[in-house]
């Protein structure tokens, strides 16, 4: 007799879909990728792997430091005697210090101005149609973007002369005057690249629809291309004026009379306490915050106007 099998019925395997059912292909065919999920109304909380991730905002570093200058004035107000005498110290010589600032600030508006009018003009000279003028002016921009700041300041320093004899009279060069020029140097390289970037990066539709209409290339860089590219230059060049303002503390190092060096003196004069060093440079610290802080937001603000939308 035939004896007869019993076969148990297996449903088909499913082959693996590329790309879909998240398996390993060697294929580098184009597949149809599920639709993306809806948007949800609110925003969830951003997340790393499951692990809520920190967000700082501007208003919780102005609450920390609020509260680090709250805590400071309550220890003061619950100190000896002694300490009311170096909180009043300090208050007596707060105005020598902030003059020491406005130093600060003077140096960094006449660098910047003096960088920036000599960086147009190297930029410019980027993209002459003149080779030898191009390489020269690259070569300049070059050397002292790759050069350190503080070296500049020392060279500067000891090669200018301190006194100009014109015949029976001395003009003396002071030295904040020195280390005004040595930062507009590196700042000068610096806005050269970013002229020398931005009408780079003007369509080249431009150049050619101002040749169509019979302009000069003189008329076409002034006339056209340039106010295209203020908008451009304006958020990296504010963003210097920012760095060059944080590297001024770098003239006390040559006895120019800034905020540094006058905080130095007046805790020369108060004894050099230890007590006094952190409340004295963390009041440095503060100043140079408040003043840059809005000029990087500001950058930022700029920035997302002006970007290019392509």
């Amino acid at each position: 007799m035939m004896r007869l099998t019993r076969f148990a019925w297996r449903p088909p395997r499913r082959r693996p879909i590329p790309g879909l059912d998240g398996t390993a292909t060697n294929t580098d065919l184009p597949v149809l990728l599920p639709p993306p999920a809806p948007a949800p109304s609110r925003v969830p909380w951003p997340t790393i792997e499951g692990v809520p991730r920190l967000v700082i905002r501007a208003w919780h570093v102005l609450l920390v430091m609020g509260v680090f200058v709250l805590s400071i004035g309550v220890a003061y107000a619950q100190a000896l005697p002694a300490r009311l005498e170096l909180f009043d110290a300090f208050i007596t010589w707060l105005p020598f210090i902030m003059d020491g600032f406005l130093l600060n600030l003077t140096i960094s508006f006449l660098a910047m101005a003096i960088g920036t009018t000599l960086g147009v003009g190297l930029g410019l000279m980027q993209i002459s149609l003149l080779r030898p003028l191009r390489w020269l002016a690259w070569s300049i921009t070059q050397f002292f973007r790759n050069t350190p700041w503080l070296v500049l300041l020392f060279s500067f320093m000891l090669l200018l002369p301190f006194e100009i004899v014109i015949g029976k009279q001395i003009i003396s060069i002071p030295g904040w005057i020195k280390a005004t020029f040595a930062l507009s140097l590196p700042i000068m390289a610096n806005i050269a690249e970013i002229v020398r970037g931005a009408v780079q990066s003007i369509p080249s539709g431009q150049w050619e629809s101002a040749e169509s209409l019979a302009f000069s290339r003189r008329q076409t860089l002034w006339m056209i291309i340039l106010p295209q590219c203020v908008k451009r230059m304006i958020p990296p060049w504010m963003n210097w004026y920012a760095i060059l303002t944080m590297a001024t503390p770098l003239c006390s190092i040559l006895e120019v009379q800034e905020i540094v060096k006058s905080t130095r003196e007046a805790l020369n004069a108060m004894g050099d306490r230890p007590e006094l060093l952190a409340p004295f440079y963390s009041f440095i610290l503060v100043v140079f915050f408040a003043y840059c802080y809005p000029i990087a937001r500001w950058t930022i603000a700029l920035e997302r106007r002006y970007a290019v939308k392509i």
